[in-house]
């Protein structure tokens, strides 16, 4: 029998058991909600996944898009499969419903987001850049600016991009070129080109509004001077009717390992003397508006990358569930049938610590997106600071850690299909080579490690991670109370202690060594701190569990939570004794990498 996308039961804890997302339908924003109709939303974006986008997900794969006369072509079931979760509601699945939103919960939304990237992976990037898009708008924008801009792009009308990226730039936004100049009407000519830029040209809506980096003439170097400017496709009339094409031009497609659901285009700004733009906010501080829609992509592709783990997971279980291969060590008798291959020991660790990986990772991303609800809906200003501080905090965790795993639980999941997996009959392959890109765009490793120990760690005070860690000192002290758990809380008391001496010794060395040798090795730092984090929601998941399996009579509930808690036992076992030979060689200062010299290579 085909693979279930996801494992439903498993989605139901993660929401109403780990996070109680049931009881946020007591806030003023959710009280027209219940548990009905959140199902309701994540039922209907299952059946969306399954009629529309998994059809064709093959398909898509073998079929990217192609330029051809100036323009984008591609498959057509794309647009039947983006109209249909757009008329559904997926564009604005969190919007007020002034805007025709409706109004859920983003863990609530983010699970049911989840069905449609199993089904069509990056495919929704149409969807889920749009959505980030017309959230910051909402957020920095004008009335006139939401008006004109964003409501379109809820009712699905108009698209939306991130512009960022440049040819002599890449990453170090500090050095973009784009340049801005100020109009007799107010508005500014945009002059420059932007690279990788997801969803950039397409014909599945009727507007695409560019949201693009660019530096005011006169505008001071580095990153204070960027400012943000809405740049569409197509000029809208006062009565929100198209006109003229902007000066916006397609220059190209890359051709992608995966995620080819996508279009990743080259775009040219003014070649005709200037692209049409609106300044968003102020001048000089578009950096700091466009970080309200980084940190949703940021969340975004975590979420993203654990939903591929996910799936691949869910899709190698079955298959070892299925496929009769070999008899145990044990068995002598060369007759004897064939065992299915979960029957081995080593299909079983290839499973469990996929599972130990996608859950942990979707774990941490659900958390993220309870957060980043919690501090605008949360009851009290405190918590609401609280949970803004958190978030801030572990963004590079949230969006780094299911980024690495994720394509190492895709890649344990070709090793279970063997040679069946490395070719594209089955999918995981495929699950590979899509997820491979979330380490590398919306911030690489490896600046999301100086990230967070050159700025998030001492931002405030520290005072991001002291919270941090109270919390987690917190599930310490509860798990550490319930027989059957002590040997877990022990062990994240003491990785939390090696994280906080390798913290302290780090932060030291900034301060009297020089600063390039001690973030040479901020990858590992981050390593370190997403592993403890993502023990600490493991034990999370435990204790939740633990209460559970001794309530619960039914036999299929019970295996459920009993394979939570070896996942969790697994994760702790084999995952966390790594953060040992971590913190050794950060505490020690291991510069081989930084010593190293060009021309040795």
């Amino acid at each position: 029998m085909p693979a279930p996308l996801l494992n439903e039961r498993d989605l139901d804890f993660m929401l109403y058991e780990f996070l109680d997302s049931e009881s946020m339908c007591a806030r003023e924003r959710y009280r027209d909600h219940n548990r009905e109709s959140f199902d309701a939303a994540i039922t209907t974006a299952k059946q969306l996944a399954e009629k529309y986008f998994l059809p064709i997900r093959g398909k898509v794969d073998r079929n990217e898009p192609r330029f051809e006369n100036g323009r984008v072509e591609m498959l057509p079931e794309i647009k039947q499969a983006v109209d249909a979760a757009t008329e559904a509601g997926f564009v604005s699945s969190t919007a007020d419903y002034e805007v025709g939103g409706m109004q859920l919960p983003l863990p609530v939304a983010t699970v049911a987001n989840a069905y449609l990237t199993a089904a069509g992976s990056t495919t929704l990037g149409y969807l889920s850049l749009t959505t980030a898009n017309a959230s910051l708008i909402e957020a920095h924008g004008t009335p006139e600016q939401i008006a004109k801009w964003a409501v379109p792009q809820r009712s699905g009308r108009f698209a939306g991009t991130m512009a960022m990226t440049e040819p002599g730039a890449g990453s170090g936004l500090a050095d973009l070129i784009t340049s801005a100049e100020r109009a007799e009407d107010g508005s500014y000519r945009i002059t420059g080109n932007k690279i990788y830029i997801s969803g950039g040209d397409h014909e599945l809506n009727e507007n695409i509004v560019h949201l693009v980096l660019a530096r005011v003439k006169g505008a001071p170097k580095g990153t204070k001077g960027i400012s943000l400017f809405i740049v569409p496709k197509f000029l809208v009339n006062d009565d929100g009717s198209l006109g003229e094409q902007n000066d916006v031009a397609l220059a190209g497609l890359f051709h992608k390992m995966g995620g080819r659901g996508q279009t990743s285009t080259s775009l040219n700004f003014g070649e005709r003397g200037g692209a049409v733009g609106y300044l968003v906010g102020e001048e000089n501080r578009g950096l700091s508006y466009m970080f309200h829609m980084m940190n949703e992509a940021r969340i975004m592709v975590g979420t993203g990358a654990a939903t591929i783990a996910l799936t691949g997971f869910q899709y190698s279980l079955n298959y070892a569930r299925e496929r009769p291969q070999g008899r145990l060590p044990s068995c002598k008798d060369p007759l004897s049938p064939p065992v299915n291959i979960i029957e081995h020991a080593d299909v079983r660790r290839m499973l469990l610590a996929q599972k130990a990986y996608a859950e942990g990772a979707f774990a941490l991303c659900l958390f993220g997106a309870q957060l980043a609800d919690d501090q605008h809906t949360a009851p009290t200003e405190e918590q609401r600071s609280q949970a803004k501080l958190l978030l801030d905090f572990l963004i590079p965790m949230i969006k780094t850690w299911p980024s690495e795993y994720g394509p190492q639980a895709n890649s344990l999941a070709i090793q279970v299909l063997g040679g069946a997996g490395y070719i594209n009959e089955h999918p995981v392959e495929m699950f590979y080579r899509d997820n491979r890109l979330n380490p590398i765009h919306e911030g690489t490793t490896g600046i999301q490690s100086l990230d967070l120990l050159a700025r998030k760690v001492p931002m405030q005070g520290m005072a991001g991670y002291h919270y941090c860690l109270a919390l987690m000192r917190e599930t310490v002290a509860q798990a550490g109370a319930v027989a059957g758990l002590e040997k877990q809380a022990e062990q994240l008391e003491s990785a939390i202690k090696r994280l906080t001496d390798t913290t302290e010794t780090l932060l030291a060395a900034m301060a009297d060594t020089n600063i390039d040798k001690v973030l040479a090795n901020s990858v590992m730092y981050l390593e370190l701190f997403g592993h403890v984090v993502v023990a600490w929601l493991w034990l999370k998941q435990g204790l939740v569990a633990h209460q559970a399996l001794a309530q619960s009579q039914h036999g299929d509930e019970q295996n459920f939570y009993r394979g939570k808690l070896q996942a969790m036992r697994y994760f702790f076992s084999v995952e966390l004794p790594h953060t040992e030979r971590w913190s050794a060689l950060l505490m020690q200062g291991e510069d081989s990498a930084y010593a190293m010299r060009d021309d040795w290579f």
